[in-house]
């Protein structure tokens, strides 16, 4: 049976209300083409797409946007020689991008979350799932015994503390993608009475200054930052597996992103 690019993005969004703004959009493609194999990404960086040419996929779903802003616009771009190369790669290749941002996150649970709290595998310990937070109650464990576990399962190098490591913390929230700022953060510490908020990232003026404030006077808060891709890669991951399952006749994989940052 003929698979198309429409019946996946179908797929992809028939459990989502219809969004009146949306970054999920079809970025290049056509959606009558059929799908010979395809993938999953976190970011379609250019690497990626290489990758994705030379292993024979013709429809990349990535998380974030191809081109450098969450809105994807590119008229700023124009004249640059990076946009212009990658542009040129993607209509070379003959590879069709949807993006698949919002849907994903309107998931009933958040699909990235899910994919976040798999990998930890703390499945067992999700007491909430709410709109942009989803809360654990863990064994007692201290700061430092969680970022160790969190990079061990996730296969990551480091990641960012503020709060004592010694701290002992059950109530926990986790917040994938760029939900680490203030407005979206604080109030869970004491919204939800949580110990640890884990997050992907937010302005560095925001969360990580009031645990910073809430330690000085004594409050027992702390907060580990993943980073933005860190903590959103395992949903895409977790997507490919389900669209194995939906679409057995069509080749479906994912492609990991390099590590971005260089700690010296």
């Amino acid at each position: 049976m003929k698979i198309t690019i429409e019946d996946v993005m179908h797929k992809l969004l028939q459990t989502v209300p219809r969004l009146e703004s949306t970054v999920d959009v079809l970025r290049a493609g056509d959606p009558k083409m059929e799908v010979r194999a395809m993938a999953t990404t976190f970011m379609a960086t250019h690497e990626v797409i290489e990758q994705a040419a030379a292993s024979g996929v013709n429809l990349l779903i990535t998380h974030e946007g191809t081109f450098y802003s969450h809105m994807d616009q590119t008229d700023w771009l124009e004249h640059d020689a990076v946009y212009q190369a990658k542009q040129r790669l993607i209509e070379q290749s003959g590879i069709a991008i949807f993006r698949l941002h919002d849907g994903i996150h309107r998931y009933q649970p958040d699909g990235i979350m899910t994919g976040l709290i798999q990998a930890l595998d703390w499945d067992k310990y999700v007491t909430e799932h709410q709109r942009v937070v989803s809360l654990l109650t863990l064994p007692a464990m201290s700061v430092k015994e969680i970022a160790e576990h969190v990079k061990r399962q996730m296969g990551i190098s480091f990641v960012r503390v503020v709060g004592d490591p010694a701290m002992s913390c059950t109530r926990v929230g986790l917040l994938a993608g760029y939900r680490g700022g203030g407005a979206v953060a604080i109030p869970q510490f004491g919204n939800e009475a949580l110990d640890l908020v884990i997050a992907g990232e937010g302005p560095e003026w925001e969360t990580p200054e009031y645990v910073r404030d809430a330690m000085h006077q004594g409050k027992k808060k702390a907060l580990i930052l993943l980073g933005h891709a860190e903590s959103e890669a395992s949903g895409m991951k977790a997507l490919a597996e389900q669209l194995a399952a939906a679409f057995p006749t069509v080749s479906v994989q994912f492609f990991a992103n390099k590590p971005l940052f260089t700690v010296i």
